[in-house]
């Protein structure tokens, strides 16, 4: 793919604010929905600040080599509940909970800087042989399909209850073609920055089905939830800064004197078997940015960097925002389609992350960004990151029973949503399919050296 701008790239400033709004408008829904699924006290604020934060650590560590923003976590979902429900099965108060979050992700962190070490010893080599194109292409594929239920559940789903879905529908439509318009025909910045006219083509239209639902009293054509900003306490304008429930303040030092032995050992369970589910999917996603930007970042800056930065980016976000952090695809499919792929964009998102994020007002409003404006737009990103994985395996032999094989079993797992769990530990589809591919390749292999 040709680059508009490259990695080391530096755009002007002021086209540098946009790029990086444009990648805060593609990870926010997603970094701000697990603190709220969690619950417990947690804040979008406090996320947005702590993925800002990772984020910043995991570009240097990486040498502001790899454009991708770190957000907040799915896969850690369940190992959240669980710091909680451990804490509170031992007799322990919440304020524990919070730092059990804390500790959880300093174990899942140091499981990244142990393969770090190995991967530093031993070098990437061993990766490739292990996950060859026929392996990571579909793999890579899965992670946008697996992804595409959340899309069109967004792109047809009304921001307040009794909402007609089809206005949504509409509304999700047409940010899709004003998104994909721009970055097709565009000029200059239009090109660059399709995501942002796109949300804001789809923000008016909603805005004008809302007006009308109210003037004729059609709650149904109403697909904006106004209700965040008239909730707005705008007097905080005049003190403009206000801290977020950062994880460690809410914890505070009674939480943190009351862990004990066997809830360190909770935490263990809970954290540590996810961790190495994380690192496959951290894998896919830097071979599929690799596809992107054309340069291997297995090798440079380095398989051992960016688990570093992702895993003590993890450890440092999650003592502010609770939630541990992962490389997104959103993000990269963001830098797939815009073909921007300036890591001081990403500088510049999470500075912008950080900042938003301490003006409570401006959080508010970028909630009220509607669920069906947000699914026209991941429609286009997820399917970029499909389309990448199908070209990573486009010259692979599927003649071969092997590779055929390895291909439909990726495939058919991560489609139909395969997901195995062990107590508190989730295996997910992307890893679930990622592994059952190397199982299949490393059962088949004969095939290849009989040939």
């Amino acid at each position: 793919m040709d680059l508009i701008y490259g990695i080391k790239d530096k755009p002007k400033f002021g086209k540098v604010v946009l790029f990086a709004l444009q990648q805060l408008l593609a990870i926010m829904a997603a970094t701000i929905a697990v603190p709220a699924i969690v619950g417990h006290g947690l804040t979008a604020s406090a996320a947005l600040f702590g993925a800002g934060v990772g984020t910043i650590v995991y570009l240097l560590f990486t040498k502001s080599s790899s454009p991708v923003f770190l957000g907040s976590s799915f896969a850690f979902i369940g190992s959240m509940f669980s710091a909680f429900a451990g804490a509170a099965t031992l007799g322990l108060s919440e304020q524990a909970g919070y730092w059990g979050l804390i500790i959880g992700a300093l174990m899942a962190g140091l499981v990244y800087v142990i393969i770090a070490i190995i991967v530093k010893v031993c070098g990437v080599n061993w990766i490739n042989r292990l996950m060859p194109p026929v392996i990571i292409g579909p793999t890579v594929a899965i992670i946008g399909l697996s992804l595409s239920g959340n899309a069109i559940g967004d792109l047809m789903k009304s921001s307040v209850e009794g909402g007609s879905s089809y206005v949504a529908l509409i509304c999700g439509l047409f940010t899709l073609a004003v998104t994909m318009l721009y970055s097709t025909y565009g000029k200059k910045v239009g090109r660059l920055i399709p995501f942002i006219l796109g949300i804001l083509g789809g923000y008016c239209l909603a805005t004008i089905f809302a007006i009308i639902g109210n003037l004729t009293d059609t709650p149904s054509l109403i697909v904006i939830n106004y209700g965040a900003v008239k909730a707005l306490d705008f007097t905080k304008f005049s003190g403009y800064f206000s801290l977020p429930k950062f994880t460690f303040l809410l914890g505070g030092s009674e939480g943190l004197k009351a862990i004990t032995g066997k809830y360190l050992l909770t935490l263990f369970t809970a954290y540590v078997p996810v961790a190495f589910v994380v690192f496959a999917e951290h894998l896919a996603d830097h071979k599929n940015l690799s596809a992107i930007v054309g340069t291997d970042l297995l090798k440079e800056p380095g398989l051992t960097r960016t688990l570093l930065g992702d895993g003590v980016g993890t450890m440092v976000s999650t003592f502010f925002g609770g939630c541990p952090n992962t490389t997104y695809g959103e993000s990269i499919g963001c830098v797939a389609i815009t073909r921007n792929a300036s890591t001081v964009s990403i500088w510049g998102c999470a500075i912008i992350c950080i900042i938003f994020s301490l003006i409570s007002p401006l959080v508010a409003i970028l909630e009220t960004i509607p669920s069906c404006v947000m699914g026209g737009v991941c429609v286009a990103l997820y399917g970029f990151i499909a389309v990448s994985g199908f070209k990573m395996f486009q010259t692979v032999d599927l003649n071969k029973n092997k590779n055929l094989f390895v291909a439909s079993v990726i495939f058919i797992t991560g489609v139909g949503g395969m997901v195995v769990s062990f107590g508190a530990v989730e295996i997910r589809t992307v890893a679930c399919a990622l592994i059952l591919g190397i199982l299949t390749n490393l059962m088949l292999s004969k095939e290849a050296d009989e040939e």
